[in-house]
């Protein structure tokens, strides 16, 4: 099997910036390697994750219970993975990096309910993409931990300079604030990498934040760079 590396943390992380960053230092290193990004916003797959964040079930995350929205993601995950990657990820000596993964159903969702129900539904998530779904399990998940003011920042930024319209996620920040909380359980629990983005002077440069990327990698995965 591939070695397989997911990536994931709140919005406005730098998420899809450290997974291309890590992808062309793999390459420069001679390694074979495919990237993924989810959800798969130009496939059919996407369908109803699409209609969930554009706010046509709800203008509100919370108006799409967890189990609901956690199914629209994992099915689209479930989509590229039989029709697109599985050939890859059955190949030797192939590196899959993904941009977000199983791991945003949990920092996403895991929140929509009350606390004592957070231990339960990670195990169903598991069970469901994992067992059930077949997906395959990431030898590493690197949690880039942000606090929500900074994610809330960054998110803004971004929308200002591109355009870009924010999502029902985007645009609460209590549910950016409740999702840190959730990420936080999430990855003690499921045993993820977490990779501080920020210090006592604000947000990390970003390169300092990839070499704690790639000594995760070579710890965690025996990959030599």
């Amino acid at each position: 099997m591939s070695t397989f590396i997911a990536i994931d943390g709140l919005d406005g992380s730098g998420k899809e910036t450290q997974s291309t960053m890590l992808v062309s230092t793999l390459k420069i290193n001679d390694y074979a390697v495919r990237y993924l990004s989810f959800p798969m916003y130009e496939s059919e797959s996407s369908a109803l994750v699409r209609m969930y964040l554009d706010g046509k079930l709800g203008s509100r995350p919370s108006d799409t219970n967890a189990y609901a929205a956690s199914t629209f993601f994992a099915c689209d995950r479930y989509a590229s993975y039989k029709s697109d990657w599985k050939n890859d990820y059955d190949t030797l000596d192939k590196i899959i990096v993904a941009n977000r993964y199983t791991s945003a159903n949990a920092v996403h969702q895991l929140l929509k309910m009350p606390r004592e129900d957070w231990n339960g539904f990670l195990d169903w998530l598991w069970d469901f993409e994992f067992i059930k779904l077949g997906l395959p399990t990431p030898d590493l998940v690197i949690y880039l931990e942000l606090l929500p003011e900074h994610s809330a920042m960054l998110v803004n930024s971004r929308s200002d300079k591109t355009g870009r319209v924010k999502d029902i996620h985007e645009k609460d920040a209590d549910f950016m604030r409740r999702s840190y909380e959730a990420a936080q359980f999430a990855s003690e629990k499921l045993g993820w990498t977490k990779i501080k983005c920020y210090d006592s002077n604000g947000i990390r440069p970003r390169a300092d934040i990839f070499k704690d990327i790639i000594s995760a990698v070579v710890k965690k995965t025996g990959i030599i760079l």
